[in-house]
């Protein structure tokens, strides 16, 4: 069924959600944090542009790549908001992606490794073990939580972020 003017009728959140297979609260939430967007109808109901149905497909893609929000965020800012996404921006967005699994995949099997001679020795010490107390730069100023506001000073007299 057509719109007035020849395109295709937008869609209500549950028909964006069943056709998705996305919850309705996520994506309001999706919503909330500016990776999609709707505009509003006469009955004040959200109605969705059908391109919403691929950011979705996006979204959801990197979500299960492990992508934190706030990186989809910031690719999808990057793409046009008035068009679904196309196969060359999907390989723009890919490849950034691949590079950060790529990190994420040789920092994890270093730590597997890592943990593989920790199982060896069993020591698990508080104050030299790799996987336990890894580049501790506070332990000179004894035990228990040494930050404890945003802002404060570390031992090197850095400010934290």
């Amino acid at each position: 069924m057509k719109a007035k003017n020849g395109a295709q009728p937008a869609l209500s959140v549950g028909q964006l959600a069943q056709r998705s297979g996305v919850a309705v609260t996520a994506l309001h939430f999706y919503e909330s944090k500016g990776l999609i967007h709707s505009s509003r109808n006469a009955g004040n109901q959200r109605r969705y542009a059908r391109d919403m149905l691929r950011r979705v497909a996006v979204i959801k893609i990197a979500q299960r790549l492990g992508i934190p929000l706030a990186t989809i965020h910031l690719a999808l800012q990057r793409l046009p908001t008035d068009r679904a996404p196309t196969a060359a921006d999907w390989r723009q967005l890919s490849e950034q992606w691949r590079d950060d699994l790529t990190q994420r995949i040789e920092k994890l099997t270093a730590l597997r490794d890592q943990l593989d001679g920790c199982i060896g020795c069993g020591c698990l010490s508080m104050e030299s073990c790799p996987l336990r107390n890894q580049h501790d730069q506070l332990a000179a100023q004894g035990p228990g939580a040494q930050l404890l506001e945003p802002g404060s000073s570390d031992a090197q007299g850095d400010a934290i972020e």
